[in-house]
């Protein structure tokens, strides 16, 4: 296995982290945003109102997303097991 290689696969490894992180961060990122402005103009200072609607977001994305994310997860590993006797010298 050559430097190439090594970095594409790591380039790929990173990529598909990212894929499988976005749903919930971009979900938890909107959550956060609209209870941070309703807390402003409500002058609500709760703990609680932010997190407890964030975590029931980010259960709905991974629930939404998970059919999407095993495929994904699942796409990668086989291509990556695949790939293993072309590493080998």
């Amino acid at each position: 296995m050559n430097e190439l290689v090594a970095l594409e696969l790591g380039r790929r490894a990173i990529e598909v982290t990212l894929m499988m992180c976005a749903p919930m961060l971009v979900t938890a990122l909107v959550v956060g945003l609209v209870i941070s402005v309703v807390q402003a103009l409500t002058q609500i200072n709760e703990v609680t109102l932010s997190f407890v609607p964030k975590i029931l977001a980010v259960f709905g994305a991974l629930v939404v997303t998970g059919p999407w994310l095993i495929s994904t997860m699942l796409s990668y590993t086989v291509n990556l097991f695949n790939a293993l006797p072309s590493m080998v010298r």
